[in-house]
């Protein structure tokens, strides 16, 4: 997980990792100029908008109805592609032969290619236009999702670039989106696709092993399933898409503080700890999402319950990402709270090493807690270290960036410590450093100070 893009002490969060938080927006339409929020870089960039396209638009949002199905619609694909991998991953290195460092990459390559992709979406959602980026980010989704399930270990890889690529825009996009067209619901729609998001992967993760029963016995046809959700979606945004046409776009630009001069995120200790508490938070994330399953499966569970138990996972984490960030919004310093998500992760870790089948549920609800609640505490911290929007779009895009590309690190050394050991006890043991680690960084980035 998956950005996983932006909430700010608002509703869920999944483990995938976070939406970027708006800037303040300056909107251009032809009857005049809108304050509203967008991603870093804008959702979408142009001149001013033509009178017919500023009718449809408002016409469109009159009855949303096919707006908010679109959304819907893309946010259950922002990790479901992700999720539906873990419980086949035994399958799938059975097929190629792979190793356990090598069936890794089968969930690295993907969370690598979540941080590389935010760092062109901003460009292309101002070079195209939100509506269009989205389209072909699902698209992309869609062909990449069946690019893994071709005979050849070179296309299990490929497909799983493109599916980070494709999950990166969408996770990026989305929230700005959102931002420019429910300005006064913003919050209430940030809701809306985040337990979108949460309930595509609860499902895909329960589904996964029923699937390749139902179609035939083959990890295949479980994994490609996933495209069809893509392509619905996809035929959900292509009227946003038409809609776009009859519009020059909106000018978004991002608008400092008055008197305020721009901060270099990139040279504050403070942007620091916060990013590096965003990515050690993503990496504990990501282990369980690529090895959950076949830790419980090495000790005897059955793929079906694993599948199952890692669902519930999924699944509870709405609590922990519902409340913390509530309780964040009120507190001056967010020490207590990095002290209580992050003991919950190390306890329910703790758990999978001296006890994992017999306290699997247990275990898995701990994670859970800890987890939803350190993703959006982490989402929140961005918010409330940054001193305005514009320095708030730019410290998020930090720490999506590197959170990413540094969580992708997890899998990949989890996966190598286990085929070097046999056990899974050192790469929890490492994990519970990453713990101690996330502890002591988060201690610092909730002081009360700004960037």
């Amino acid at each position: 997980m998956s950005a996983e893009t932006r909430t700010a002490g608002s509703a869920a969060a999944s483990p995938v990792p976070p939406p970027v938080p708006p800037p303040l927006l300056v909107d251009a339409e032809a009857g005049g100029a809108e304050a509203g929020g967008a991603e870093a870089g804008g959702a979408e960039a142009g001149g001013a908008a033509s009178a017919a396209g500023a009718v449809a638009r408002r016409a469109l949002l009159a009855h949303p109805a096919l707006l908010l199905a679109g959304i819907v619609l893309a946010s259950l694909n922002m990790r479901a592609a992700l999720a539906s991998v873990a419980p086949l991953v035994g399958e799938i290195s059975g097929a190629f032969g792979l190793s356990s460092t090598a069936s890794s990459l089968v969930t690295s390559v993907p969370v690598l290619f979540l941080g590389v992709g935010a760092l062109v979406a901003p460009w292309l959602g101002r070079r195209f236009g939100a509506e269009r980026v989205l389209l072909a980010a699902l698209l992309l989704l869609a062909v990449g999702i069946l690019a893994r399930v071709l005979p050849s270990v070179y296309a299990l890889y490929g497909g799983g670039i493109l599916v980070g690529t494709a999950i990166a825009l969408l996770n990026v996009l989305m929230p700005g989106l959102i931002k420019r067209d429910f300005p006064d619901r913003a919050a209430a729609m940030t809701s809306v696709y985040t337990g979108a998001m949460i309930a595509g992967a609860t499902v895909a993760a329960a589904a996964a092993v029923p699937l390749e029963k139902a179609l035939g016995g083959g990890w295949e046809g479980s994994l490609g399933f996933w495209s069809l959700l893509a392509v619905v979606a996809a035929g959900a945004w292509l009227p946003q898409v038409l809609i776009a046409r009859g519009r020059t776009g909106h000018e978004v630009r991002a608008v400092p503080a008055a008197g305020a001069r721009p901060v270099s995120v990139w040279r504050s200790a403070l942007a620091w700890q916060v990013t590096l508490f965003m990515g050690l938070q993503s990496l504990w994330s990501y282990v369980l999402i690529a090895w959950m399953p076949t830790i419980f499966t090495d000790h005897g569970m059955s793929r079906s319950t694993a599948g199952v138990v890692f669902a519930f996972n999924n699944l509870i984490q709405v609590a922990g990402a519902f409340v913390v960030p509530l309780l964040a919004g009120r507190m001056r310093s967010q020490r207590p709270l990095i002290v209580l998500v992050t003991t919950l992760v190390a306890a329910g870790y703790a758990g999978l090493m001296v006890a994992p089948v017999a306290g699997a549920w247990l275990w898995s609800a701990v994670l859970g807690v800890g987890q939803g609640g350190a993703v959006g505490l982490a989402l929140t911290l961005i918010v409330l270290r940054s001193g305005d929007a514009v320095t708030a779009a730019r410290l998020s895009g930090m720490a999506q960036t590197v959170g990413y590309l540094l969580a992708a690190a997890g899998p990949l050394a989890a996966g190598a410590l286990h085929q070097a050991t046999g056990s899974w006890t050192l790469p929890i043991g490492v994990v519970l450093g990453v713990c101690a680690a996330a502890l002591t960084v988060g201690l610092f980035a909730a002081r009360d100070r700004t960037v």
